[in-house]
Parts: structure tokens; sequence; C-alpha cells
């Protein structure tokens, strides 16, 4: 069983965490601002979808954290991902002599001086903030 006032003071440690109104807080996990305000002033509990709609918008904050305050929050690193293997690239992508496109077709120029240079590593940064590495 969550303890109602417990939870309001972790919800509250979030909300000053990043700099958040409840009504912004609200419009961030897309929730009512009525039941923003009524779970911080501990006249209701929360929700299971509530509880997922936080985790889900904040990945910083842990379940069992928010839950029980057993943890910590904020985390005090950062979680660095897994490093990837060439088995799981090879399980996801296709193979790389069918993905290269012609020098002409590509959106940057590579350099024309010389004697091409074999390829080490390629590196893929995606806007979610992942990334893929391709080792030859």
């Amino acid at each position: 069983m969550v303890n109602t006032e417990d939870f309001s003071k972790r919800l509250h440690r979030i909300l000053d965490f990043y700099e958040l109104s409840a009504a912004g807080f609200a419009d961030k996990i897309e929730v009512g601002r009525s039941s923003i305000s009524h779970i911080l002033s501990g006249r209701n509990k929360p929700s299971l979808d509530f509880v997922m709609k936080v985790v889900k918008s904040f990945p910083e904050v842990e379940l069992y954290w928010l839950l029980n305050g057993k943890g910590s929050f904020p985390p005090s690193e950062k979680p660095t991902p897994p490093p990837v293997t060439k088995q799981e690239i090879s399980k996801t992508q296709p193979p790389l002599e069918h993905t290269i496109q012609e020098k002409s077709e590509m959106p940057f120029p590579f350099p024309q001086q010389g004697k091409s240079k074999p390829i080490r590593k390629i590196v893929i940064f995606y806007e979610d903030g992942t990334f893929e590495a391709f080792e030859n």
C-alpha cells in the first residue's frame, strides 16, 4: 500500500527537480490538473495509470522509489547503455554491403585526395540519444 503523504513528498521532489508547477506537471503527464492537486494535498491516492504516466514521462524517476521511497532520486549517475555486440547488430541490420549508397548519392562529400583508407568503425547517432556502432 502506498503511503499517500510520503508519495506526495516524492511528487513534490520531482516537481522541484524539474522546476515544474503542478499545472505544468499535469500537462506533461497528460492528466487533469485537479488530479495533481488532490494527490499533492493527500486527498486522493495515486492510481496505477497516474504512476505509470509519471515514470513514462520522466525516465529518471524509478518506479520503486516513487512507490516506496527506496532507491534514489535523482539518480546519482546517468545510466550508460550496454555495449552493442556484432551479433546483436547482425540480427537487426541488413548486411552493410546492401546499405551503402554510391558516393554521388551521399548528402556529404567523401575525401577525394589520394587513395581511400579502409574504414575501421562507423557510429550512427540517433535523435533519441541512442547509437549503433559498426566495426570492420
